[in-house]
């Protein structure tokens, strides 16, 4: 069983930074990725970035590249989101998941991930 626990967040005023991460219990096994998913209230969940431990890729959404970085944490299970340039539209519940997305094409489907945290506010204000 792999429990995953969130940190950060907060809220800032628009062009601010944050920086949330996601540190799992137990090592998932195998080739598995870890990544953040945020959901606004009245919207569906969306993707937002997603690192492969296999090759080390990194994912973005296109709202979030160039402005959001995502990293692991040395060797640990633990993925790290840093969050600049903060836009209103950015406010949401921000999710770690991890699990076994079956490639690159489908490392955005939540579908993919097997374990997920509780979540974490993320506020944004103009």
């Amino acid at each position: 069983q792999v429990e995953l626990v969130e940190s950060g967040g907060g809220s800032v005023q628009a062009g601010g930074s944050l920086r949330l991460s996601c540190a799992a219990s137990g090592r998932p096994f195998g080739e598995y990725a870890m990544g953040w998913f945020r959901q606004a209230p009245g919207k569906e969940r969306e993707f937002v970035a997603a690192f492969r431990w296999r090759d080390r890729g990194t994912y973005y959404a296109d709202s979030v590249k160039g402005r959001f970085t995502i990293s692991r944490d040395n060797d640990k299970p633990t993925v790290i989101l840093e969050m600049n340039g903060l836009k209103p539209e950015d406010t949401a519940v921000y999710s770690c998941a991890a699990g076994y997305p079956p490639g690159p094409l489908r490392i955005s489907y939540p579908a993919g991930y097997i374990y997920w945290g509780h979540g974490t506010q993320v506020t944004v204000s103009s």
